[in-house]
């Protein structure tokens, strides 16, 4: 039946694709963020369903796009360059025999975030496409929000649809991504114009906000806890009553603490004794391996580099009371093939200090380019241009809080971000083609007295 109402749905959205072929470009953000192919049973999982939809896509855009105002980006180039080094490293790669298998999605996730911005060249584009994205990382929210509050979930335990730890079904992934989209789905309920801003929209809008902050319960991710906190500092931003709000959020944290699950309270409790727990002493450890392996190959070594390391983990533990005389129990132990749990560490290992270098630049042009709209439109008024600024603000909070939840998880080529990343791109390009900035005059020099006569 399930799979009945996924192809029931799949060929609706296509079909109304051969009249509007845009909706192709939409079809494919449904397709890539919920997979069905792998919620299906026996219909969809036998066919290549996401090539299918990319080749519509793309060649529904060049058939019958007019294509006018289209440019090419200079992160676009940027990102042109990473794929191209990916693929060189992947050539060359420590495990070839491994590599090629995170090749597949990688180049598929890279191509599609540089063609994308090529499409998004109106405001109801770029509008749909982030309301795709949404409703579509929503599917899977929801369910994890519904069986949080229902279960209490727990650590590698909350079954998001499929029993699957790949993509935005790992709990840390999901985490990072349901955090960074609150922003952009507060915006989509306040300035949206697909659906009609009313009561309904808003209800639903926060109470989906409700299950984005369930799911670093229910998965119990630190990573997620700490994309919270990120959010809220960002908050700050736009508030006028920063300390009524302060004051609010924490009363929030008391309120909510007696209803926490004891093991996602006592996991949170690692971060502060990181020393003692297993998880984060190997994160360390690989951190200093991977550092030390690229200073040896400062050009990386392919996808899948970190199955070569061989690492010793040390761990502290405490027991007793404190101020108290303490038992301390030192321990050391032997772990291999350790992921990296960093993005940025990922990048270093796999791509070496150029592909990190580009990873760190795409990223940092972004923040800068939503901060110069932002500031550009912050005083804004009225229904043409009240959206720009905190759409920008929307997505470079987005952006941040991915940026510091990466820092703990290997997400560099998450397709997700870099549809986000895609999506600041043709924003960025509509408001430079739509509002361009008025030149400065020269200025004007003095003409220079005439000589005595």
């Amino acid at each position: 039946m399930r799979d009945l109402a996924f192809v029931g749905f799949l060929i609706a959205l296509l079909g109304l694709g051969f009249r509007r072929p845009f909706l192709f470009v939409l079809a494919y953000a449904y397709v890539d963020i919920v997979a069905p192919q792998h919620l299906s049973y026996f219909l969809l999982n036998s066919i290549q369903l996401s090539a299918i939809v990319f080749v519509l896509a793309v060649g529904g855009w060049l058939v019958a796009d007019a294509r006018k105002g289209a440019t090419f980006a200079p992160r676009q180039g940027l990102m042109l360059l990473l794929l191209l080094w990916a693929g060189f490293t992947t050539l060359h790669a420590d495990f070839p025999q491994f590599a090629p298998d995170k090749w597949e999605w990688v180049w598929k996730a890279m191509v599609w975030a540089i063609f994308l911005p090529l499409a998004l060249r109106t405001r109801l584009r770029l509008e749909a496409y982030l309301l795709f994205m949404t409703l579509s990382a929503a599917a899977i929210i929801i369910v994890g929000g519904i069986k949080t509050a229902a279960s209490g979930g727990g650590y590698g335990a909350l079954n998001l649809m499929v029993t699957s730890n790949s993509g935005l079904y790992e709990g840390s992934t999901i985490s990072t991504v349901a955090i960074a989209l609150i922003p952009v789905i507060l915006w989509l309920a306040r300035f949206g114009t697909i659906f009609p801003r009313d009561w309904r929209v808003r209800l639903f809008a926060y109470n989906l906000v409700f299950a984005c902050l369930l799911i670093p319960v229910g998965t119990e991710a630190r990573t997620g806890l700490i994309c919270i906190g990120v959010l809220a500092v960002l908050t700050l931003r736009d508030v006028k009553r920063r300390f009524v709000y302060a004051g609010l959020i924490a009363a929030s944290v008391a309120i909510a603490i007696p209803f926490l699950p004891q093991s996602f309270s006592t996991r949170m409790g690692t971060i502060q004794n990181y020393q003692a727990d297993t998880s984060a002493a190997s994160r360390l450890a690989v951190w200093a391996w991977t550092w030390g392996y690229a200073r040896q190959h400062p050009l990386g070594g392919g996808f899948e580099a970190y199955r070569q390391n061989n690492l010793q983990v040390h761990t502290v533990a405490k027991a007793g009371e404190p101020g108290a005389a303490q038992e301390v129990d030192w321990r050391v132990q032997e772990d291999r093939a350790r992921a990296y749990h960093s993005s940025y560490f990922e990048m270093l290992g796999e791509q070496g200090f150029p592909g990190l270098f580009l990873f760190l630049l795409i990223h940092a042009i972004g923040l800068l380019r939503m901060e110069s709209v932002r500031r550009r439109f912050r005083r804004s008024a009225g229904q043409e241009q009240e959206w720009i600024a905190p759409l920008a603000t929307a997505l470079q909070a987005a952006q941040i809080i991915y940026l510091v939840g990466s820092l703990f998880v290997g997400i560099a080529f998450q397709p997700f971000v870099w549809m986000l990343i895609a999506v600041q791109i043709g924003f960025d390009g509509f408001v430079a083609r739509r509002y361009p900035a008025r030149k400065r005059a020269p200025p004007v020099r003095p003409r220079a007295a005439a000589p005595a006569a």
